[in-house]
C-alpha cells in the first residue's frame, strides 16, 4: 500500500510517500517539504493570520495531488503546535478541507509523544527495554518513557526550539548573557517534568528524534545522512556543551554554512541545543542514540496496525 503522510509543522508543510504493509519496514519513495514557517504568522490575538491561512491551503492541495500523482491510495495528513495552538484553528482547517478535500487532523502535544515512542519502539525492538524518547520540534518539545508500544509516560512541553529563538534569541548572535539566562529557566522549567517522566522506571536506553537531534549529532561529530538510517549516531552531553559555545557565537547566516545545517533550521539551532542540552541534564542523560524514525513513521505504524486489526476480525465485527 501505498501512503502519504502531510505533516505541517511549525515551520514545514512535509510530504513522506511511502510503500508500506502490516507487519513490513515502511519504505520511503520520495519526500517533499515547503517552508511556510506558520508559527511566525500568529497575530496578537493568537489567530493564525490570512496569509499564514492562505499558504496553508495552497501547500495542502498541492502537496495532496503529488501523493495522488505518486500512486498514494490515501493522504493522511496532521498538524502539530503551530495550528494546534491558533486560537481560530477550527476555522483555518475547515478553509483547509473545504478547499482542497483534506481533512487534517489535530495532534496533541500527548499524541505526538505517543506516536513517536511508538515509532522509536518499532525501530529498537523488545530487546532495548525501557526507552526515553526525546523530539524538539518548533513549537512545543515531546517526552516519553517506556517498556511497551503505549508508553508509560508522555508529556507535551511549549519548549520548542523555534517558540524560544522567538521569545529569546531575538538577536544574532545572541550573547553570552541571554544564552545564560535561558539556560537557567530551562533548568527550572525541565525540574518538575523531567521527575514526572521517569518515575516509571530508569531507563535502559534514552533517544533523540527529528531533525534538531540530527542535526546536533552531525555537528558533534555522527555521520552524515549520506551514510545511511542504520549507521549508530549518537550526541553526548559533552559534545553538545562545546557545541553550543561555539555556535552561540555565531549569526545564523554563519550557522547555516555549517555541514548538516539548513538554512531554514540555522536561525533555532542554538535555542534548540539548549533544550536538548537542558533535558539531558534535567534526565540525567550522557548520551542520546538518534533514531532515524519519528512522527511521521509512528503515525504510519499506527494507520496500519488499525487497519489491520480491522481486517482479521470475523465478518460481521468491524
Amino acid at each position: 500500500m501505498r501512503l502519504g503522510v502531510l505533516d505541517v509543522g511549525s515551520n514545514t508543510v512535509h510530504l513522506l510517500v511511502v510503500d508500506a504493509h502490516r507487519g513490513g519496514h515502511p519504505t520511503p519513495m520520495s519526500s517533499t517539504k515547503s517552508t511556510l514557517r506558520l508559527a511566525e504568522q500568529i497575530d496578537g490575538d493568537g489567530r493564525l493570520t490570512r496569509y499564514g491561512a492562505d499558504t496553508l491551503v495552497e501547500a495542502v492541495d498541492e502537496f495532496t495531488k503529488i501523493a495522488y500523482t505518486s500512486g498514494c491510495k490515501q493522504v493522511m495528513a496532521f498538524a502539530t503546535s503551530a495550528v494546534r495552538d491558533a486560537t481560530n484553528c477550527d476555522e483555518v482547517l475547515a478553509r483547509v478541507e473545504a478547499e482542497s478535500g483534506v481533512r487534517v487532523t489535530v495532534l496533541s502535544g500527548v499524541d505526538e509523544a505517543r506516536l513517536t515512542s511508538l515509532a522509536v519502539r518499532r525501530w529498537y525492538g523488545w530487546g532495548a527495554g525501557r526507552i526515553l524518547a526525546l523530539d524538539i520540534g518548533g513549537g512545543s518539545l515531546e517526552l516519553s518513557n517506556g517498556v511497551d508500544e503505549e508508553p508509560d509516560a508522555a508529556l507535551s512541553l511549549p519548549l520548542g526550539a523555534g517558540r524560544l529563538t522567538r521569545e529569546w534569541l531575538s538577536e544574532e548572535p545572541p550573547g553570552r548573557r541571554r544564552v545564560a539566562v535561558l539556560r537557567d529557566w530551562l533548568d527550572a522549567e525541565l525540574a518538575v517534568p523531567s521527575k514526572q517522566l521517569i518515575a516509571p522506571g530508569k531507563p535502559d536506553m534514552a533517544v533523540g528524534t527529528s531533525k534538531t537531534f540530527r542535526s546536533l549529532a552531525r555537528l558533534t561529530g555522527a555521520a552524515p545522512s549520506s551514510a545511511g538510517p542504520r549507521v549508530k549516531r549518537t550526541l553526548t552531553s559533552g559534545g553538545l556543551r562545546q557545541l553550543i559555545a561555539f555556535i552561540s557565537r555565531m549569526t545564523a547566516s554563519d550557522r547555516a554554512e555549517l555541514e548538516g545545517v539548513s538554512v531554514d533550521r540555522a536561525g533555532q539551532l542554538v535555542a534548540g541545543a539548549l533544550v536538548a542540552e537542558s533535558t539531558m541534564r534535567a534526565l540525567g542523560v550522557d548520551t542520546l542514540e538518534i533514531c532515524p524514525w519519528a512522527l511521521r513513521e509512528g503515525v504510519i505504524l499506527r494507520r496500519l496496525d488499525l487497519e489491520s486489526s480491522d481486517a482479521e476480525l470475523p465478518a460481521g465485527q468491524h
